[in-house]
Protein backbone atom coordinates (compact mmCIF):
# COMPACT_ATOMS: atom_id res chain seq x y z
CA UNK A 1 0.00 0.00 0.00
CA UNK A 2 1.95 2.94 -1.24
CA UNK A 3 1.13 6.59 -0.80
CA UNK A 4 -1.49 5.90 1.85
CA UNK A 5 -1.79 8.98 4.05
CA UNK A 6 -1.21 8.39 7.72
CA UNK A 7 -3.21 10.21 10.37
CA UNK A 8 -1.26 12.93 12.12
CA UNK A 9 -0.21 12.21 15.67
CA UNK A 10 -0.06 15.30 17.82
CA UNK A 11 1.95 15.25 20.98
CA UNK A 12 1.69 18.31 23.19
CA UNK A 13 5.08 19.91 23.76
CA UNK A 14 6.26 21.61 26.89
CA UNK A 15 6.99 25.32 26.59
CA UNK A 16 10.61 26.21 25.81
CA UNK A 17 12.79 26.43 28.86
CA UNK A 18 10.40 24.25 30.86
CA UNK A 19 11.90 21.25 32.62
CA UNK A 20 9.43 18.74 33.97
CA UNK A 21 10.26 17.84 37.55
CA UNK A 22 11.79 14.41 37.75
CA UNK A 23 10.36 12.09 40.39
CA UNK A 24 12.50 11.58 43.43
CA UNK A 25 13.85 8.14 44.19
CA UNK A 26 11.40 7.82 47.08
CA UNK A 27 8.43 8.65 44.83
CA UNK A 28 9.58 6.03 42.30
CA UNK A 29 9.83 3.36 45.00
CA UNK A 30 6.42 4.27 46.42
CA UNK A 31 4.89 4.08 42.94
CA UNK A 32 6.44 0.64 42.33
CA UNK A 33 5.32 -0.69 45.71
CA UNK A 34 1.82 0.65 45.18
CA UNK A 35 1.05 -2.14 42.72
CA UNK A 36 3.08 -4.94 44.31
CA UNK A 37 2.38 -7.72 46.83
CA UNK A 38 -1.23 -6.89 47.68
CA UNK A 39 -3.21 -9.37 49.82
CA UNK A 40 -5.67 -9.93 46.95
CA UNK A 41 -2.91 -10.99 44.53
CA UNK A 42 -3.47 -14.27 42.64
CA UNK A 43 -0.93 -15.17 40.00
CA UNK A 44 -2.28 -15.47 36.45
CA UNK A 45 -1.54 -19.11 35.61
CA UNK A 46 -1.59 -18.33 31.88
CA UNK A 47 1.79 -16.62 32.36
CA UNK A 48 5.16 -18.32 32.81
CA UNK A 49 5.91 -19.20 36.46
CA UNK A 50 9.05 -17.03 36.37
CA UNK A 51 6.85 -13.95 36.05
CA UNK A 52 5.32 -14.51 39.48
CA UNK A 53 6.86 -11.43 41.09
CA UNK A 54 3.70 -10.33 42.96
CA UNK A 55 3.20 -7.35 40.61
CA UNK A 56 -0.44 -6.52 39.98
CA UNK A 57 0.10 -6.64 36.23
CA UNK A 58 0.62 -10.42 36.61
CA UNK A 59 -2.47 -10.95 38.76
CA UNK A 60 -5.52 -12.92 37.59
CA UNK A 61 -7.73 -9.97 38.53
CA UNK A 62 -5.65 -7.25 36.83
CA UNK A 63 -7.91 -4.74 35.05
CA UNK A 64 -11.00 -6.89 35.48
CA UNK A 65 -14.23 -6.30 37.38
CA UNK A 66 -12.99 -8.80 39.98
CA UNK A 67 -10.11 -6.51 40.96
CA UNK A 68 -10.95 -4.70 44.22
CA UNK A 69 -8.57 -1.87 43.24
CA UNK A 70 -9.77 -1.29 39.67
CA UNK A 71 -10.61 2.36 40.43
CA UNK A 72 -7.03 2.99 41.50
CA UNK A 73 -5.69 1.52 38.26
CA UNK A 74 -8.10 3.55 36.17
CA UNK A 75 -7.15 6.73 38.07
CA UNK A 76 -3.49 5.97 37.34
CA UNK A 77 -4.23 5.61 33.61
CA UNK A 78 -6.32 8.80 33.54
CA UNK A 79 -3.32 10.71 34.91
CA UNK A 80 -1.41 9.78 31.76
CA UNK A 81 -4.04 10.88 29.22
CA UNK A 82 -3.55 14.32 27.64
CA UNK A 83 -6.16 16.95 28.36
Amino acid sequence: MRNVPRPAVHTPLAPRGYLAPSPTEEEEVDDEERFTNRPCYEFNLQLRPGWNDKHCSHCRHYLTARCPHIDEFLDDVEDLTPE
